[in-house]
């Protein structure tokens, strides 16, 4: 198993509701693959650095898991289809 981060920038105008599916869709693909979400932070709205599709402000979400590649692998596809999230970056931390 390995550690990953997964940062998220959701659309600003979704709510609480809509935010919360899409976080448990995500914990939903790491665990049936035998992962295990570890943390995850609700960082709201902020402003982006530059424009995406004509949108200013965007959601943050950061969240800490542990899991294996191919895990990491379908959360990322499905991430890639989905309508809410604008960015997203997937990393895997160091193992110090």
């Amino acid at each position: 198993m390995r550690q990953y981060e997964l940062m998220l920038v959701l659309k600003p105008q979704l709510d609480e509701e809509a935010i919360d599916a899409v976080l448990a869709r995500v914990e939903e693909i790491l665990t049936k693959q035998d992962g295990q979400v570890t943390n995850i932070n609700k960082w709201g709205k902020r402003r982006l650095a530059y424009e995406i599709s004509d949108l200013t402000e965007g959601f943050y979400v950061v969240v800490n898991f542990t899991s294996t590649p191919a895990a990491a692998a379908e959360l990322e596809r499905v991430l890639k289809i989905a309508d809410e999230p604008l960015r997203f970056l997937l990393i895997r931390e160091n193992e110090e």
